[in-house]
């Protein structure tokens, strides 16, 4: 089989992205794999496939780079929102994206030259009930906020939330930020209180409007970036007082911007996305 795709990135988050209008094409978790290796495919963290919806412009049917399904991906989301505009796919520069973790909102933004630079994203509401995470933990009241878990020879202080898929946010103050997703991530993604496994958030804070966050994603390991993270890592540390609605999120690919009132408002999150080349591979 083979297809044509474009090789894309927002946050240096990387993507396979086509578009299968007509649900003619079905990849197996190897082909998905095959696509994202790195030294015999494409190269990406994840699949993105553009599909036809009844209650959107487009379903994103997004699939990490070990061959699971997710839910959701921030960065991936803004790069269909770009490549169905750039393959003139729709018109408008909103666009309105089915995802399996609901409807997203999507705004292109263009610089003074015209070139669609970055997007802005309408997260949806943060969840924070155990079950709707899903997070196996005893019945106690919600957000749950510095819950103790044990991995190797750590004791982490974890916060819970969903973006439409389940994060696990840790306030990392000591040393060795860089290297922890390395050095705990997997153990913290496959523990057994999460029952669906999660992404994995260290986070520093560096001021009331600022945030280091280092992040292992579920299915795909150690990324330069995480769009749901970074809304997650925001949440948190403003749900615990230590930013304010609007911050910026570091990450090893770039910067992401969130804000969140808090209460029953939306996360939006702003950042760049780009088309890094157009190719073909039979897989």
């Amino acid at each position: 089989m083979k297809i044509m795709f474009q090789k894309m990135h927002g946050a240096k988050n990387d993507f396979v992205v086509f578009h299968d209008l007509e649900n003619a094409v079905s990849l197996s978790p190897a082909q998905v794999s095959l696509l994202c290796d790195r030294r015999v495919g494409v190269g990406a963290d994840g699949v993105i496939v553009v599909r036809p919806s009844d209650v959107g412009d487009f379903f994103m049917d997004y699939i990490n780079s070990d061959g699971t399904v997710a839910e959701m991906c921030g960065n991936g989301i803004r790069c269909l929102a770009k490549y169905v505009y750039d393959n003139s796919l729709i018109k408008s520069t909103h666009v309105v994206i089915e995802t399996r973790a609901g409807i997203k909102n999507v705004d292109l933004i263009k610089d003074q030259a015209g070139k669609l630079i970055s997007a802005r994203v309408d997260m949806g509401q943060p969840f924070f009930e155990p079950s709707n995470i899903p997070v196996n933990i005893p019945d106690i009241t919600f957000p749950v906020l510095d819950y103790p878990l044990n991995v190797k020879d750590k004791t982490f202080r974890c916060s819970f939330v969903s973006m439409g898929n389940p994060h696990c946010v840790i306030i990392y103050d000591e040393e060795g930020l860089e290297e922890a997703p390395k050095l705990y991530g997997r153990l913290l993604e496959c523990h057994s209180v999460f029952p669906a496994k999660t992404n994995v958030e260290f986070v520093k804070v560096i001021d009331r409007s600022k945030i280091i966050m280092r992040v292992w994603e579920r299915g795909s390991g150690e990324t330069l970036a995480c769009g749901t993270g970074a809304c997650a890592s925001a949440v948190i540390t403003r749900l615990k007082g230590l930013t304010d609605e609007s911050v910026s999120v570091e990450l090893l690919g770039g910067v992401l911007n969130v804000n969140w009132k808090g209460n029953n408002d939306t996360v939006l999150m702003t950042g760049g996305v780009q088309t890094v080349y157009v190719g073909k591979i039979t897989i």
